[in-house]
């Protein structure tokens, strides 16, 4: 035990003040360190086992491990990181402290440290932090320790920027390191890319499916309108020939329908089936039907046409045509809301900007041209 006395030691006077202690004009008085903690340098942090205890679970169960001889000096090695990031570790525990310069240098030694001992502030610390500094660089060395470490953010993270820029990734040394020698982490990454642009896919798919029914509703709109009110060149039957009326607020899909129109009425490829433009026709008159609660009364051309066919026939409209209709009333409702919203919204926009205005009116003061105005 000769060595002992020429192993170099750490000093941590200055930190060795815990979080709850008082101001730091009045440092709070410590006893004796009764414990040291040994680097893979054999640098010795001399330390307090009761301040260690209280931080680490971890720490506290190798503390309170019977010792085989009552005489021997209390040691703990933590041999699997440089020494400054032990030091690092070590002032955090008793300061809950870490300087910027220590986090940019030993953050993912501390993470590991913070893990294996169970310090979550520093955990989250330095989550947080490598979080901020990843790059296409070092993104695979912090994807491997975040899953060692159980850092579900972090991973997650390290996961989407490899995603994005997996060509980048691709050409680094620590993918070529996972490649050779962990294939499992090779395979979820590569499974996260597949679901990743399975789920982009979806989601574009998902945004055209919205669009198609909103322009269908918009259609189903149009063609109630043409048919009650009249557009341009198209109206109900009993509208006068010469009556001009100007384009409407959905005139671009409106213009479209009006000429569907004046197409369907003259086309005499009709009634053999053979028009696509027809045929584009028939469904919007048959899709406007299955939507329509007002076959009675209402004005669109064949309309209630087709509802006494259905149960003419005993037929039952097929499951995709049902979905198509559900999927169309559904886009209608919420265009509905999302106007109606937007309405509201500018309302109360134009009821504060004059509410303003008055204000500032008011606030004004009317003065002649010889005197001063304030």
């Amino acid at each position: 035990m000769e060595t002992n006395h020429h192993t170099p030691t750490t000093n941590l006077s200055d930190d060795l003040c815990p979080a709850t202690s008082p101001a730091k004009s009045v440092p709070r008085e410590l006893p004796e360190p009764d414990i040291h903690i040994l680097t893979r340098d054999a640098v010795r942090i001399p330390a307090h086992s009761s301040v260690l205890a209280s931080v680490s679970p971890v720490l506290e169960n190798i503390i309170d491990r019977p010792r085989k001889h009552r005489r021997s000096e209390r040691v703990i090695p933590i041999l699997g990181v440089p020494s400054d990031a032990v030091v690092a570790f070590t002032r955090f525990l008793y300061s809950s402290r870490c300087t910027e310069e220590h986090m940019e240098k030993y953050a993912i030694h501390l993470l590991a440290l913070s893990h294996v001992y169970l310090v979550p502030q520093l955990k989250q610390r330095c989550t947080k932090e490598l979080g901020q500094r990843l790059s296409v660089d070092n993104v695979v060395d912090v994807l491997q320790l975040a899953r060692l470490c159980d850092a579900a953010d972090l991973y997650l993270k390290c996961m989407k920027l490899v995603a994005n820029h997996f060509k980048a990734v691709e050409a680094t040394e620590g993918w070529k390191f996972v490649q050779d020698h962990d294939p499992y982490l090779e395979l979820d990454i590569l499974q996260f890319i597949d679901e990743t642009e399975s789920r982009k896919k979806r989601t574009r798919r998902h945004r055209e499916e919205q669009r198609l029914y909103l322009q269908l509703s918009e259609a189903m709109e149009c063609l109630e309108h043409i048919c009650t009110e009249g557009c341009t060149s198209v109206g109900p039957y009993d509208m006068e020939p010469g009556q001009k009326r100007g384009p409407c607020s959905k005139f671009g899909t409106c213009q479209g329908l009006q000429h569907l129109f004046q197409h369907f009425a003259t086309c005499k490829r009709r009634v053999n089936g053979g028009c696509l433009r027809c045929k584009r026709m028939w469904q919007l008159l048959r899709l406007h039907s299955s939507m329509c609660d007002q076959s009675d009364s209402c004005r669109v051309p064949l309309c209630r046409q087709f509802k006494l066919k259905l149960i003419h026939e005993k037929k039952r409209d097929d499951a995709r045509w049902k979905l198509l209709v559900r999927k169309v009333v559904s886009a209608k409702a919420i265009s509905s809301l999302a106007l109606a919203k937007r309405k509201r919204d500018e309302d109360q926009l134009g009821e504060t900007r004059s509410h303003c205005s008055d204000h500032a009116i008011r606030s004004f003061r009317l003065c002649s041209n010889d005197s001063n105005c304030i």
